[in-house]
């Protein structure tokens, strides 16, 4: 197992690496110069130079990035052009917000997509199992910033019942928190739902049919003791690896969503640096997601095991 996890760690250096560069490239290509946004328009020619080469900006391309990789290897992602604060205190302090509404977007799509795909599989070919097909395309063709500014419209100035945006900690006022983050925890989840549906859909359409549920049957079972008890944990691998796959872009999404909200998190921080060009944090939140999604894949993997014990790493 421990040959497995680091033969795994090992092989997604190369795609951070990768990644890391793409986006180092990309934004010291684009158009603008972040030391004339620092210290605006009226500042004389010295003062440019003096900055540029203060940050390292005066370096050529493939030095800056080793040396910004030679730190990041050493936890030292750098600091902030526009407040000097480092890159990772900036990223942890603005992570609970992005993890809350991460649980929240999860937990909403398995509370939604278990169900519905148990429900749609027991009802094949039935008007719960088009309703539940239904429904899950739509949640998984509508994108997340459309589905957010609807919500918006509706709940927030139409009915009145939520505030549009903001946020207050969990632990200062509970019931604000739900009331501001459940729009947002709902049109990012939206998405992973759909999918969670109709994967358990296929997933257990596999099973039913299959002949351990015919012994199970013919035991006496009840049926929802059969479907629960014996389909759902053969079935649910499949949707396993779905969801390790989409925590990556489950996190991903927040960029758009935490936008939309106000919403004060790791997203929000990535949209304010790129606007400001303050390539240091940007590159610091770009590997972050890449490390998460690295993780989870992982995460996802090693589940396996503990849902199949028939699965082997070797």
């Amino acid at each position: 197992m421990l040959r497995f996890i680091a033969a795994r760690l090992a092989g997604t250096v190369p795609v951070v690496v990768v990644l890391s560069l793409a986006v180092f490239l990309m934004l010291h290509l684009t158009p603008g110069d972040p030391v004339q946004i620092m210290l605006g328009q009226d500042a004389t020619p010295e003062a440019i130079v003096a900055l540029r080469a203060e940050l390292g900006l005066d370096q050529p391309l493939p030095i800056q990035y080793l040396r910004w990789a030679a730190n990041a290897l050493r936890g030292d992602l750098g600091n902030s052009i526009r407040t000097h604060e480092p890159v990772s205190n900036a990223i942890i302090s603005r992570l609970p917000v992005t993890i809350e509404l991460s649980i929240a977007a999860l937990l909403i799509s398995l509370v939604i997509g278990l169900p519905a795909g148990i429900i749609a599989a027991t009802h094949r070919n039935g008007s719960l199992d088009l309703a539940g097909t239904g429904v899950a395309l739509l949640g998984v063709s509508l994108p997340s910033f459309f589905l957010g500014i609807l919500l918006i419209l509706v709940f927030a100035q139409w009915l009145r019942w939520v505030p549009p945006s903001g946020y207050t900690p969990l632990l200062q006022d509970p019931l604000m928190n739900l009331k501001q983050m459940i729009m947002p925890a709902l049109a990012l989840g939206a998405a992973l739902a759909g999918i969670v549906t109709r994967q358990m859909r296929s997933s257990l359409l596999d099973v039913l049919d299959a002949e351990f549920m015919r012994t199970a049957r013919a035991k006496g079972l009840m049926e929802s003791a059969v479907v629960v008890g014996h389909g759902m944990r053969n079935a649910l691998l499949p949707v396993v690896t779905v969801i390790g796959l989409q925590v990556g872009t489950l996190l991903g999404g927040t960029i758009l969503i935490e936008t939309i909200f106000a919403l004060p998190g790791v997203g929000r921080l990535a949209v304010d640096s790129i606007f400001a060009r303050d390539f240091p944090i940007v590159q610091g939140v770009v590997l972050f997601l890449a490390l998460v999604r690295v993780l989870s894949n992982l995460a996802a993997d090693l589940l396996y095991g503990r849902l199949d014990p028939r699965i082997a790493h070797g």
